[in-house]
């Protein structure tokens, strides 16, 4: 991995860190994103002293916004001339329903626009490796439909729920995503981490969970109790493995699972019709009107 270079989004904590470490150890670029700079600097002076590498850098930008995600592309741009893989860990779930500056519904912003923007803002990096990966990050319990009438959670909003369906949604668009890259030299897979202690997880309320669930509040937060990085660093290990396995060289459009070993789409993300719905939406949303290759029959 020496000759590589990585970008991480949310590398600050949680799984993007453990990740971040584990590709550092093994001699990779690394660079971290994150919005706050004190957390951003300890993040990143941990990661040097525990990987033994001082190829770790520290980007700033508040990826929630699109602004923010156009300023971290740019100052990448800056500093790298190629990008060899970029891992979408980035994710968010909200405790209630708000709209970003941008005027989307917060998950939908972080969870969907945010990797589809990023991914096509550094395309042209990725263009100039010789074999490039883009990876991101799912979780939640998947709904066994997508509700393209409550994209932004117009009509209701749950949590987790709404979470989870947000990600099965970018699920969708980057499976699209990959179709439109096919043949070229840059791959796009989704992996699922499984559960984490994380900052996300342990922000989590009863009133995040669906009824029934609730009433196990006791064994999720006991699940979620902070444990030093460990479950975090189990959870890394797919990530880690997409980004630098040679078994997994030219493999495009997969889903993988905690166990790194390629699974079965939901079948809600094999629909192309509500695939092309979501890709024509996302790219409207994100203001993006050149560059995107045509439609595939």
């Amino acid at each position: 991995m020496h000759n590589k270079t990585i970008v991480i989004t949310g590398g600050t904590g949680g799984i993007g860190k453990q990740t971040a470490l584990a590709l550092a150890t093994l001699g990779a670029q690394v660079i971290i994103t994150g919005r706050s700079q004190a957390s951003g600097e300890a993040a990143l002076s941990e990661l040097k002293q525990r990987s033994g590498s001082q190829r770790v850098d520290l980007l700033l930008a508040d990826l929630s916004t699109q602004s923010g995600v156009r300023s971290l592309a740019d100052q990448f741009k800056q500093k790298y001339d190629r990008l060899d893989v970029l891992i979408n860990n980035a994710g968010l779930a909200a405790a209630q329903r708000r709209l970003t500056v941008d005027g989307v519904e917060a998950d939908f912003a972080m969870n969907v626009i945010t990797p589809f923007l990023l991914t096509h803002l550094f395309m042209d990096c990725l263009q100039t490796s010789p074999s490039a990966r883009v990876i991101t990050l799912t979780g939640g319990n998947h709904p066994a439909t997508i509700d393209l009438e409550n994209l932004q959670a117009e009509r209701s909003f749950l949590g987790l729920n709404t979470y989870s369906h947000a990600k099965l949604i970018m699920m969708a668009v980057m499976y699209e995503f990959a179709q439109r890259v096919q043949g070229t030299n840059v791959t796009i897979n989704v992996c699922y981490p499984g559960q984490a202690s994380t900052n996300m997880t342990q922000s989590v309320t009863p009133e995040m969970l669906p009824g029934f669930m609730r009433i196990i509040w006791p064994l999720f937060k006991l699940a979620t109790r902070a444990d030093s990085g460990q479950s975090a660093a189990k959870a890394a290990r797919c990530s880690v493995y997409l980004a630098s396995s040679a078994g997994v060289e030219g493999v495009n459009g997969k889903y993988f699972d905690t166990q790194s070993k390629m699974v079965d789409w939901p079948k809600a993300v094999l629909d192309q019709a509500t695939r092309q719905r979501l890709w024509a939406m996302t790219e409207h949303l994100s203001h993006l009107s050149d560059g995107i290759p045509p439609e595939r029959e």
